[in-house]
Parts: structure tokens; C-alpha cells; sequence
């Protein structure tokens, strides 16, 4: 499995999964706080049968780079390290440059799921012009009022909650994230610290001087922020960035992780003919 060694000497491990076929453009994935990219097994064979190469690396503290980072240590899992916040959003950044290097002629979609969403948000304010389009999953507005700090599974919370019932409302699901090896259910402010956990907040920037079709999809009963949230992120890169094709897709009865969900063949359907739309196929 490739790799390459950030600023503070961490090796950030990625995945590259080929297209099928002749490629029309690349997707780099990034996964949310307390997972890693091995979780994404059918919305990846779906990108790749319709023709994109996705990249998809375990961020700083998590999954494999993680274990390494950590020596082993699966309690630590989550806890980014040295340079915290900033140093996950430079090694994206980083993993964005290589992408680039070896595919310089397709276009480049920028996937982002829940904290993924937000590193991607940051990667979008500071380099609009890397990316060709960009789609948010289980995001929200980063702002105090519209990103949720609360305990994200209160609302299902009792005697026979496993804690984990915010993610999906396939219990399967919850089931196999607690036996996950490579996962972690601390929160994140106790992973990142108050300073890091901080910097998450912001808003989109204002006239980005490029006009990128973003699409942004939430269950309707996601913890984290929610439908409410998520259109006002989408009313904040139409009114402060400038953008004009803005995007939000509601999945009723679902929770967190849709691409996890009873309806993830409709996500996925609807995340496909989204691309078609914006990226035609080289076929």
C-alpha cells in the first residue's frame, strides 16, 4: 500500500482503487473522526465501475496510519498527533498534490463524510482551484449553533443503546463499527482537545474566484448537524462564495452515515447521477 511522510514525519497510508474501464476523473475520500478508510467498500466499487480512480488515505491517528503512528496502540486511535488539526489538513492537502501529479488531466472530486466533510470544507476555502467538484456527506455548517457538541447518540440513548445507534438505522452497521479493530468511539473533544476541536469551526469563504458545483447530502435525522445545518451551509457557499450550483439532497429515515444506511443504493444512485451531470463519461 503506498504511502508518504508528512511534515512531522508521520507516514500517512492511502489507497488508490483504479477505475474501470478509461478513467473520466479521480475522487480523493476522506473519512470521518474515529474510522478510516476501509469502511467504504461499496460507495468505492461504485465510483470505480463509473469510471473514477479513488484515493482514499486513514487520516492522521487513524486506521492504519494510526496503529503505525501509535506503535500499536489502539487506545490512542483518533488522537492526531503531533501538529494536530492543522497537520491533518496539511497531509490531505499533500495527498491532493500527489493525485494531481499522476492524474494531471482528469478532473478532481473532493468526497468527504461527516469530519471528512470538514477537512474538505478547509481544503476548498484555502485551495479552490484544486478540486473540479466537491460533495459533502453527513456535513454541517461549521458554526456554533448549527454543529452539534452534544452527545450524538442522546436521542436514542437507554438501557439497551450500544452508543452507536446515531450512525445508521441498520443496527448491522453499529454492530460492525464497535468490532472494528481500527475504530474508536471516544468523542472527539477528547481525541482532539479543545483547541483542536476549536479549529474546526469556520465558515465558507467569501468569493472564491471559481465557480465549483458542490453537492451536499444528509439524512434527515443526523445528529451532527442535520438537514436545518447543511442548508445553511448551502445558503452560505452561494451567498459568501459565489457559488451557483449548490446541491442538497435529503434522505428521509435516515441517520449519519448514509452511505451505510437501508437506502444507501439510492445514495449511491443519486451520487452517481450527480456526477454524470457535471463530468461526462469517456466512453
Amino acid at each position: 500500500m503506498p504511502e508518504f511522510i508528512d511534515a512531522h514525519g508521520i507516514a500517512i497510508v492511502y489507497d488508490v482503487h483504479p477505475a474501470v474501464g478509461t478513467p473520466r476523473g479521480v475522487v480523493q475520500l476522506l473519512h470521518g473522526v474515529g474510522e478510516h478508510a476501509g469502511r467504504y467498500p461499496k460507495v468505492i466499487e461504485a465510483l470505480t465501475a463509473d469510471g473514477f480512480t479513488v484515493y482514499a488515505d486513514d487520516h492522521r491517528g487513524h486506521g492504519r496510519t494510526g496503529i503505525r503512528q501509535h506503535d500499536g496502540d489502539t487506545a490512542r486511535l483518533g488522537r492526531l498527533g503531533p501538529g494536530g488539526l492543522r497537520a491533518a489538513v496539511a497531509a490531505c492537502r499533500t495527498l491532493t498534490d500527489i493525485i494531481r501529479d499522476e492524474n494531471p488531466d482528469l478532473p478532481l472530486v473532493l468526497l468527504g463524510h461527516s469530519w471528512g466533510s470538514f477537512l474538505a470544507q478547509m481544503l476548498l476555502d484555502d485551495r479552490p482551484d484544486a478540486y473540479d467538484a466537491v460533495v459533502l456527506s453527513g456535513s454541517a455548517l461549521r458554526w456554533p449553533g448549527s454543529l452539534n457538541a452534544a452527545p450524538l447518540n442522546k436521542r436514542w440513548a437507554g438501557p439497551a443503546a450500544t452508543g452507536v445507534e446515531w450512525l445508521s438505522t441498520d443496527a448491522e452497521v453499529g454492530s460492525a463499527f464497535l468490532a472494528d479493530p481500527l475504530t474508536t468511539t471516544v468523542p472527539l473533544l477528547k481525541l482532539f482537545g479543545p483547541i483542536d476541536a476549536a479549529r474546526l469551526y469556520g465558515r465558507p469563504a467569501r468569493d472564491l474566484g471559481v465557480d465549483i458545483p458542490v453537492l451536499l447530502m444528509v439524512g434527515r435525522d443526523d445528529p451532527v448537524g442535520g438537514p436545518r445545518s447543511v442548508h445553511r451551509l448551502a445558503d452560505a457557499y452561494r451567498s459568501r462564495s459565489g457559488l451557483t450550483d449548490v446541491t442538497t439532497l435529503v434522505y428521509p429515515d435516515a441517520r449519519h452515515e448514509i452511505f451505510n444506511e437501508h437506502s444507501q443504493a439510492e445514495v449511491r444512485a443519486d451520487l452517481s447521477a450527480w456526477l454524470d451531470a457535471r463530468i461526462p463519461r469517456r466512453d
